[in-house]
């Protein structure tokens, strides 16, 4: 449920009336205060509430039900769009376009240092890399671990870069939170871990949430709302391609997914154009259409050598390709709104 209070509701008043429903109605509530108006979301049972009883105080100005389960990430509770802010004077969401750039794994102190130097050159402002790595295959390369997360310390104190990395478990918060980890990503496999979303929930560092392989749009929303309901109010959502027919490409792009999220959530959402492709090649074109749709934000892998990439070497870019992808985004950029 949702309580729109009038524009001359004193903060008196506003508390008073809160405590009122939490003691009647035994309802959290979610307070949103901006400019024109402040928004009262209620969470819990809310169906004995009568509508009309709500409406009469002198203070309300309307009250309407929600039907939608996910409650705090929905724009309704929360009208404005929230952006996240990082160490340096970074941010993801409002107007700044956000470029998240690095290799799939961290595989060595002189392969990360130097493309953390290189995408910095080229743009971007943060630096992705897995210490960690989900595989398939179990015979597969699985990260560096703690060494991995060491290196990214490593590369951070040389280019200023803050660190975007996997969390894999629950037994890593710590390590995590140790290694300094700016933004934690939760990645497509791990995106209904609700044990592993309701710890993320009690942290306020940033976690970057990837949709799953074939979860719908309602589902991202609902695993962000288990973060959320812990408190923590630092999320961003990453479309990063859904399973389907189509096995040319790695994934499918469901770029509608971005203009639908920014209608449906006040949460920043970013685009990972090279696990939705799968192929080099068509980064690029999948970025600019994420940014044209309307994304906060990029992720893109790129390697120093992708040839010889001990994991997603066909979707990564060189550090020279990234320069021109780089490029074309900060020119399109204002185009839709937004600074590189």
């Amino acid at each position: 449920m949702i309580i729109v209070l009038k524009p001359g509701c004193t903060d008196s008043q506003r508390e008073e009336f809160i405590k009122d429903l939490e003691e009647t109605y035994g309802v959290s509530v979610n307070t949103w205060v901006g400019a024109q108006s402040t928004v009262l979301g209620l969470i819990g049972d809310t169906a004995a509430i009568d509508i009309d009883n709500i409406g009469a105080n002198e203070i309300v100005d309307s009250v309407k039900r929600v039907q939608e389960p996910y409650k705090l990430a929905n724009r309704k509770f929360h009208p404005d769009d929230t952006v996240i802010h990082l160490p340096g004077g970074l941010s993801i969401g409002g107007k700044q376009l956000a470029l998240i750039a690095g290799p799939c794994s961290v595989e060595s102190k002189p392969q990360i240092t130097e493309i953390a130097r290189r995408v910095k050159q080229g743009g971007a402002q943060f630096l992705r890399g897995g210490a960690y790595k989900p595989r398939t295959s179990p015979y597969a390369f699985q990260g560096l671990k703690e060494d991995g997360l060491e290196l990214l310390q490593e590369a951070k104190a040389e280019t200023g870069l803050p660190i975007v990395t996997e969390l894999m478990s629950v037994r890593q918060i710590d390590l995590f939170l140790k290694a300094g980890v700016d933004i934690i990503q939760v990645g497509a496999r791990n995106m209904q871990n609700f044990d592993l979303l309701r710890e993320l929930g009690h942290l306020q560092t940033p976690i970057l949430l990837k949709r799953g392989l074939s979860a719908t749009i309602e589902e991202l929303l609902m695993a962000a709302e288990y973060i959320l309901a812990g408190g923590n109010q630092n999320v961003i959502l990453c479309e990063r391609g859904i399973r389907t027919y189509e096995t040319y490409t790695r994934n499918t792009l469901d770029i509608s997914a971005v203009p639908i999220l920014k209608r449906l959530t006040h949460l920043p959402v970013v685009v990972d154009p090279s696990h939705a492709g799968g192929i080099s090649w068509l980064v690029e074109p999948l970025a600019m259409a994420a940014v044209a749709a309307g994304a906060d934000g990029l992720i893109i892998e790129v390697h120093n050598n992708p040839k010889k990439a001990l994991s997603d070497g066909a979707q990564s870019l060189t550090p020279d390709q990234f320069d021109h992808v780089a490029a074309r985004i900060k020119k399109a950029a204002p185009l839709f709104g937004r600074t590189l």
